[in-house]
């Protein structure tokens, strides 16, 4: 055992930097803010991404079944809250902090932040301390990230649709990550039969085997890939796979939310975005920020344990040609 445990620090040093002791769990304390975010380590490993033909409410754009290798990377244990993401858009929220060097203001201050909205963004849900965001653009989840990148140095961005499902699968192989009994889904998410119309403080029910909450349910969570309906069946579907953005619609979105029905929250199951989330947006263009019909869609961050190089990271931020008025 000694030897294997040697074997894997050697592995990860060279080709990370880090030792095996350094992936664990961490919060990641932001200059400025008075809080942080909790991350969770997940393994390297290999899962089968999609759905059996026998799955029940299985859709053809879960299939077919393939095998899939995903690096490592830490995910945020909780869902971005409005409490951290209305820092980001207001710096007059953030607080005096040492480690808030002329260095770290300058790379934040390059970054573009949002325009205050025209109404109240949570639609009445509530944006008390741990409450989930919602109504965000899949460029203002990313333009989230960018921030948190300037402010810590450490890459941040949103999980593919495959380390996504595979980190809610948690090693399950079932409907669920807790099994394929859908009347157990109570205990484990906030959805349609529970909800009472509105998402709820993140973190009350049951986390999956690896510790993270709200996996299904609550609100729905944006992947970083360009939807693709047969992706699943092209040879690239095998390594570390991410369809990059070429245009703004649609994207991947995934985990269902609090007005779902069961069958949207199964670990496989996908849905895209659409212009149509805009729909009530008075702005003329549309926002880039806002999702004036979205009061279900949110997301969560993840840390690849490789950072990229600068190159990479400042690609993944770039912005995706429009491909609509």
């Amino acid at each position: 055992m000694k030897k294997v445990y040697l074997v894997l620090t050697a592995t990860l040093l060279f080709f990370t930097g880090f030792r095996a002791d350094d992936f664990k769990p961490y919060t990641e304390h932001i200059p400025g803010l008075q809080h942080g975010i909790d991350m969770v380590p997940i393994p390297a490993g290999e899962f089968v991404m999609g759905s059996p033909e026998t799955e029940k409410d299985r859709k053809a754009d879960e299939g077919p079944q393939h095998k899939v290798k995903i690096d490592a990377f830490w995910m945020a244990k909780y869902e971005i809250s409005w409490e951290l993401y209305e820092t980001y858009f207001n710096k007059e929220l953030e607080v005096a902090d040492e480690k808030n060097t002329a260095e770290v203001k300058s790379r934040v201050d390059a970054v573009v932040r949002p325009t205050q909205p025209y109404v109240e963004m949570s639609f009445g849900q509530g944006k008390e301390s741990g409450f989930p965001v919602c109504n965000v653009t899949q460029f203002a989840a990313r333009s989230f990230c960018k921030w948190l990148y300037a402010k810590t140095g450490h890459f941040y961005r949103l999980p593919t649709e495959a380390e996504w499902e595979y980190a809610a699968r948690a090693g399950s192989k079932t409907t669920f990550y807790f099994g394929d009994d859908a009347s157990q889904l109570k205990d484990y998410a906030w959805f349609y039969d529970n909800s009472d119309g509105a998402y709820k403080k993140s973190g009350q029910k049951k986390p999956n085997a690896w510790g993270l909450y709200d996996m299904y349910g609550n609100v729905a969570e944006w992947t970083s890939d360009l939807y693709v309906e047969d992706f699943y069946g092209k040879p690239e579907a095998t390594d570390n796979p991410y369809v990059k953005p070429s245009k703004h619609y649609p994207h991947v979105i995934r985990g269902g939310h609090w007005d779902d029905d069961a069958d949207k929250l199964r670990s496989a199951s996908r849905r895209t975005s659409t212009p149509d989330l805009k729909q009530r947006d008075p702005q003329i263009p549309k926002s880039d920020w806002w999702l004036t019909d979205a009061p279900f869609l949110g997301f969560r961050v993840i840390r690849p344990v490789k950072q990229p190089s600068k190159e990479e990271i400042d690609a993944y931020f770039a912005r995706p040609p429009k491909d609509i008025p």
